[in-house]
């Protein structure tokens, strides 16, 4: 049975997208009837293969893109209303973000759109590049990145406005194993703190890793929503782990099972995980100070992500009188100087500018010359150079 809206997140009802032709003829059913609901503080992961109609269902819950048919519920309000926006971040599947700014002016410029007062921006810049790894590459421009890096850069840009709804579509593409590994202990700490993410993805093994629930779509209709265990249990089979036995205990169990009408199917060792084995391998070489030219792990989840200390903080500057800053245009920030001394330079440069006014420019020779003749009037010869070229347009003899 579906919640209701106040205790759901994300609520979509009979959910369907059909791109028309010119003709307004239907063309492709990209979504047909899909009924979606995502609890507070859940992960919930949105499976299918390209093609599935994952991308269209984010942009119709983001406001992107409008429904044939159905409805979408959004914190119990329209997609398209401008106070839902401002509560979601946002990671697309590619990052569209500008080549020629570096990862500070990157976030400084999402925050603004955020309305971010500006301390607590800078704040939040250096917190998340931290985060996410990037602090020592902070100065070069977003077009140099690798996309790895370009995909860390664009979660830092999806918690800037520390959102309650975080949607994050193919997050771990083009990251490195390390890369993987942290976005998904992001995810995990933010649910614990209060986030809900949806995570549209085609890997499965992430998806597994960090989601509560999951729904899987095939030609865009649902073919399964449940937890991890509902669809992933084989109800058929037992599984047994136990330390390591010698071949004459395993015989003996396979003699009580035999007796019992059942048979040992398979014996073997566990497998590690390859995640695994790379982190470990990687985690030894940092040991060892091995030199790296690339992205680093990042630091812990920024802590205004979490809830603690960012209210507080807000209160303390309220009583001593903090700085209630109203939202600046979206420009570059000039640098900060005191009132008096842009005043003092500005009066100076205005008294230069007034003096080499009324000081008429000299030529070299004209510097050069006694001062007795340069304070002689000069002879107008302008008069005679024009006199001589009417001569010559009437065809007179000098």
């Amino acid at each position: 049975m579906v919640e209701t809206t106040q205790q759901s997140v994300i609520r979509t009802v009979g959910l369907t997208k059909v791109f028309r032709d010119f003709w307004l003829r239907e063309k492709v059913a990209a979504v047909t009837d899909l009924n979606l609901e995502i609890r507070p503080r859940e992960v919930f992961g949105m499976l299918g293969p390209n093609g599935s109609g994952k991308s269209t269902t984010i942009k119709m819950l983001l406001g992107l893109l409008f429904p044939t048919r159905g409805r979408i519920h959004i914190f119990d309000h329209d997609p398209t209303n401008v106070r839902v926006k401002s509560r979601i971040g946002f990671l697309p599947e590619e990052s569209d973000l500008y080549p020629f700014l570096d990862a500070r002016e990157t976030l400084n410029f999402y925050g603004q759109l955020f309305h971010v007062p500006r301390r607590q921006r800078r704040q939040r810049i250096e917190t998340l590049l931290e985060m996410v790894g990037l602090s020592a590459v902070a100065h070069r421009r977003v077009g140099e990145y690798s996309k790895g890096m370009q995909r860390r850069i664009g979660l830092a840009q999806a918690l800037i406005n520390d959102p309650d709804l975080l949607i994050l579509d193919e997050p771990t593409s083009g990251l490195d194993p390390l890369g993987t590994k942290q976005f998904k202990d992001v995810i995990r700490t933010l649910a614990t703190r209060g986030k809900t993410v949806l995570l549209s993805s085609h890997l499965l093994a992430d998806v597994e890793d960090v989601c509560d629930r999951v729904t899987i779509l095939y030609g865009g209709r649902e073919r399964a929503t449940g937890t991890l265990d509902e669809l992933l249990a084989r109800r058929e089979q037992t599984q047994l782990v136990t330390d390591e036995l010698d071949e004459a205990t395993l015989e003996e169990v396979r003699r009580v099972l035999t007796a019992r009408g059942r048979g040992v199917r398979d014996v073997s060792y566990p497998r590690d995980r390859l995640e695994n084995l790379f982190l470990n391998i990687v985690e030894e070489a940092r040991q060892q100070r091995v030199s790296h030219g690339g992205a680093i792990a990042g630091g812990q989840v920024a802590e205004f992500l979490t809830g603690a200390g960012e209210e507080g903080r807000d209160i303390i500057e309220s009583l001593v009188g903090g700085e209630n800053e109203t939202p600046e245009p979206i420009e570059a920030e000039q640098a900060e100087a005191p009132v008096e001394e842009t005043r003092d330079v500005d009066e100076s440069i205005l008294t230069g500018l007034q003096q080499a006014r009324d000081v008429e420019p000299q030529t070299s020779a004209e510097a050069a010359a006694p001062a007795d003749e340069r304070a002689q009037p000069k002879k107008p010869d302008q008069t005679q150079a024009d006199r001589g070229i009417i001569d010559d347009l009437l065809g007179d003899e000098p």
